[in-house]
């Protein structure tokens, strides 16, 4: 079942995000499973809306890809990740990623 991911990380500035991203390459190598990234940040730190095709999906991402990254740049803390269950997407003709 797809899932919506959301996480808030308090602290984490735009450079270390743009640092992880360097790291892990995922949108280069796209992770199994996703389906959508969408990034942002507010005065509290980084804001991440995702959805995966599975729940299991980001966590083997995690595990594999994204904890050692986070190692490897210093990310401190932790983030407030919950998922939900998504009761729909749509996704128009002709979208296509990038910043």
């Amino acid at each position: 079942m797809a899932v919506v991911l959301s996480l808030r990380w308090a602290g984490i500035t735009p450079e270390q995000y743009d640092a992880m991203l360097d790291t892990v390459r995922w949108e280069e190598r796209v992770p199994d499973g996703l389906v959508l990234h969408v990034a942002w940040f507010e005065a509290d730190g980084l804001h991440v809306h995702d959805v995966w095709n599975a729940e299991e999906d980001f966590r083997r991402f995690f595990a594999e890809r994204l904890a050692p990254a986070v190692q490897e740049v210093g990310l401190a803390g932790r983030p407030d990740v919950t998922f939900s269950p998504a009761h729909r997407r749509f996704v128009p003709p002709g979208t296509g990623g990038g910043a």
